[in-house]
């Protein structure tokens, strides 16, 4: 008896730390796909589980920072979700490649389509954006998020972490943000890594049409050759044909 008694207790203890704990595991939360360096472009996953059983996330609203405004935001086209891109005036113009920004992204919201859409219960999406060009003067970007469900529940992660202070329950996304290389490579976006590989394949096909027409141009000069001595040996047996009769 003490024994069941004991086993009982252990799993309801159990059960209780995992739900206590289950909000730190499953929140809202960002993530670069490869490199998010200081000064460049990234393309970020906004991770998004789905915490309910009985119902389905079907809308995600995220506010990008106002005190690091982004100059280029672009989501990534996403099957069975409307995406509706938000912006707004900024208060000091942004220089982007030469040209001055006088707005920027503050919003992207994505609302699932169809009947049955979204992030049904035991499942999680990412929603992928590429962003840029990241502040050289901050080490994270914050970006507050809002998940509504299907059943109207609305959970807002949007409470900034303190230093020295505990988890919030619901956290707002936070970007890490590296250093720049020394050389002052900053990363690159998706588009930008494509043009290199289009480079790069067009000069191989260059190098490699270079050397077919270098190398039919050696096999003619050797055919020449050839011919050209074949002509000098017919002249010379020709030649001697003729003094002998």
């Amino acid at each position: 008896m003490k024994a069941s008694r004991l086993a009982v207790t252990g799993a309801v203890a159990a059960t209780a730390v995992v739900v206590l704990s289950s909000p730190a595991f499953a929140h809202v939360s960002v993530q670069a796909e490869g490199t998010a360096a200081k000064g460049g472009y990234a393309v970020v996953d906004f991770k998004v589980p789905n915490e309910r059983d009985n119902a389905s996330t079907t809308k995600l609203e995220v506010t990008f920072p106002t005190d690091h405004p982004l100059a280029s935001v672009m989501p990534e086209p996403m099957p069975g979700w409307k995406i509706e891109v938000t912006k707004s005036k900024l208060a000091k113009p942004l220089e982007l490649h030469g040209e001055q920004i006088t707005e920027a992204v503050s919003k992207v919201t994505w609302t699932a389509t169809g009947k049955d859409g979204g992030i049904q219960p035991g499942y999680f999406e990412k929603f992928p954006v590429s962003i840029g060009a990241l502040p050289e003067d901050a080490d994270e970007l914050v970006f507050k998020a809002i998940q509504t469900y299907s059943n109207k529940e609305v959970v807002r992660w949007i409470e900034v972490q303190e230093d020295g202070a505990e988890e919030p329950e619901t956290p707002a996304p936070v970007l890490a943000l590296s250093a720049a290389s020394e050389d002052g490579h900053h990363g690159s976006t998706a588009a930008e890594e494509a043009d290199a590989k289009t480079e790069n394949a067009a000069a191989t096909t260059e190098a490699a049409d270079g050397d077919s027409s270098d190398t039919t141009a050696r096999v003619l000069g050797v055919v020449g050759i050839v011919v050209g001595a074949l002509g000098v040996a017919y002249g010379v047996l020709a030649g001697r044909r003729r003094t002998d009769a």
